[in-house]
This record gives structure tokens, sequence and C-alpha cells, in this order.
């Protein structure tokens, strides 16, 4: 079963993003669902929040998404992100095109 991921991060900037997406591809930009280190995302995005920054994704199940936090979040504690645990929900329907 597909879910979201949503994080919630006050304080990270987006040069702070940028940092992280580029150590995640091995330094180039993350512009398409094959750039991720791991399958099973849908979809990505990320933008400013009046607190910080937010991301949301959307992932093929919930085991793919814990695999793709292995690889994440030593990479987020070296930037120096918030410890901050996404929140996570079922998905009922995806529409990407």
């Amino acid at each position: 079963m597909a879910i979201v991921a949503v994080f919630d991060l006050p304080g990270v900037t987006q040069a702070q993003y940028d940092e992280s997406t580029s150590r995640l591809s091995g330094g180039g930009k993350m512009t398409s669902r094959a750039d991720w280190p791991v399958a099973g995302l849908i979809s990505h995005v990320a933008g400013p929040s009046p607190s910080g920054w937010f991301v949301a994704d959307v992932w093929e199940s919930k085991e793919s998404f814990e695999q793709f936090g292995t690889v994440l979040m030593p990479i987020l504690a070296e930037i120096g992100f918030p410890d901050v645990q996404p929140k996570i929900y079922p998905v009922h329907n995806v529409v990407t095109s």
C-alpha cells in the first residue's frame, strides 16, 4: 500500500535542502525518480514553509520509504537538520499525470 510521508522541518533552509539532495544523488540535482538512491518513490515535493521547509513524498510502500530512511537520515544529521519524524499516512488515491 502506498504511503505519504510529510516532513515539517523548522529552521531548515533551501540551501540545506539542496545540500541534502546533492548528497543523495552523488552531486547532481534530483529531477526524476531515477535519481533517488532507493526504488519506490512515486512523487516528491518540497518548498518553504512558515517555519522553515517542508517535504512530502509518496512511496509505493512503507518498506521502500524505510529503506530510503537508512540512506537519508545520516545525511540529514551531518547537515544539521532537526531530528523530526515525518507524519506517515496511507494513500487512498494517487494521480501522477
